[in-house]
């Protein structure tokens, strides 16, 4: 059995209630476990109620105040969580036109979430995703994924884990790089954006500031909705960022086929073992008592803010781009892994956030220093430096 079915099962001693909620809080389901059958319009609908409700939770802390206060977090999680479940699941399958199947509406959609969320305009986005980050030129300097690291986090082959590390972490506080962020944000919208964005954008934006400025509720509005969307939003899309994808080892001399391309995308499940059975009884109150302070202080928020919707099973995705079933991704790839997956290598995990950043960080450590050299950015790529920072 290997260490992720391992970690799974170990879970299995918990009630049965609970088995399909830490199912999707792992992302990885039981053995034998029975699929639910979701929908591309469940998750379209889960993500915005899960916005709505963060902005009426927050507003409502707002109005009571008080010891009311506190229940902004939950609200400014829940909004994150449905503003990251659009960019990171419903934009990105609109951009291959994979959403609902139709041409015109996946765009529409991807038209809307791009305004809502100020990022990269819809019609650049998918043929760079596309052209640039799937198929041949994948974790190339061509690729978004790797721009963002040489530019966005000015991270380099040759730097050491630890260096990596300090360098994003100051990169999440730093006011600079946030402003940064939301600047290139607006940027990479506004350049070669749709008709439909131009207009949907600021009359959204416009009617929302005149809104707030003719009730007094500019302040409110900015905690609301801006410190979620801009703040909270670019921790939670750096931190995503650091573990889409390992860079290419320097002598892999075979830059094609499914074992290359396999090699570069990794799942990556949340939590840890349940305790071992057999334990005395103190023994066992602390080790479960520990288990659930973990689960849902560490591990909860991890998923529902940074690995938010199919990014655990993200390789699934890049070995079927274009699979219909896309919306029951913890399922479906647990069915190619019992199918044999297909002609594809065996799938790879690693458990935890700081697990799978630590392997993206030193596969970065270990990459050829000439191929990834930031100084030849521009003869390969027409991209503008600004751009780097949408994931």
């Amino acid at each position: 059995m290997s260490t992720a079915d391992a970690t799974r099962e170990s879970m299995r001693v918990l009630p049965g209630p609970l088995q399909l909620p830490l199912t999707f809080l792992t992302g990885k389901p039981l053995a034998g476990q029975r699929p639910v059958n979701l929908s591309p319009g469940f998750h379209l609908t889960t993500a915005v109620l899960s916005m709505l409700a963060g902005i009426a939770l927050s507003s409502s802390a707002l109005v009571l105040g008080g010891g009311w206060l506190p229940l902004l977090v939950p609200g400014w999680a829940m909004t994150l969580h449905g503003q990251r479940n659009l960019r990171m699941m419903i934009y990105h399958q609109c951009s291959h036109r994979n959403m609902f199947g139709r041409r015109r509406l996946d765009a529409a959609i991807g038209y809307a979430v791009s305004s809502l969320l100020v990022i990269q305009n819809f019609e650049r986005y998918s043929k760079e995703h596309v052209a640039d980050h799937h198929a041949v030129h994948h974790m190339t300097l061509r690729d978004p994924t790797v721009q963002a690291f040489l530019v966005s986090l000015d991270l380099h082959p040759g730097m050491t884990r630890r260096q990596m590390w300090r360098r994003v972490l100051l990169k999440l506080v730093s006011p600079r790089f946030h402003l940064a962020f939301a600047v290139a944000r607006v940027r990479s919208f506004w350049k070669n954006s749709a008709r439909a964005e131009k207009v949907l954008a600021p009359l959204l934006y416009g009617a929302l500031a005149v809104a707030a400025v003719w009730t007094g509720l500019v302040v409110p509005v900015l905690v609301v909705w801006f410190l979620p969307l801009i703040f909270f939003y670019q921790i939670s899309n750096t931190l995503r960022l650091c573990v889409k994808h390992t860079f290419p080892a320097p002598d892999a001399t075979v830059r094609r086929g499914k074992e290359y391309f396999a090699s570069l995308t990794n799942a990556i499940f949340i939590g840890e073992p349940a305790p071992a059975p057999g334990l005395s009884a103190g023994r066992a109150t602390a080790a479960w008592t520990r288990w659930t302070l973990r689960m849902t202080l560490v591990h909860f928020p991890t998923r529902y803010l940074v690995l938010t919707g199919d990014t655990v099973v993200h390789d699934y995705h890049h070995r079927y781009p274009a699979s219909r079933q896309w919306y029951d991704y913890v399922f479906v790839r647990q069915q190619d892994i019992a199918d044999g997956h297909r002609g594809w290598p065996p799938y790879t995990a690693e458990w935890g956030l700081v697990a799978a950043i630590n392997r993206v960080f030193d596969s970065l450590s270990v990459a050829d220093s000439e191929e990834f050299d930031i100084a030849r950015l521009r003869s390969v790529s027409r991209r503008e430096l600004f751009a780097a920072f949408d994931d």
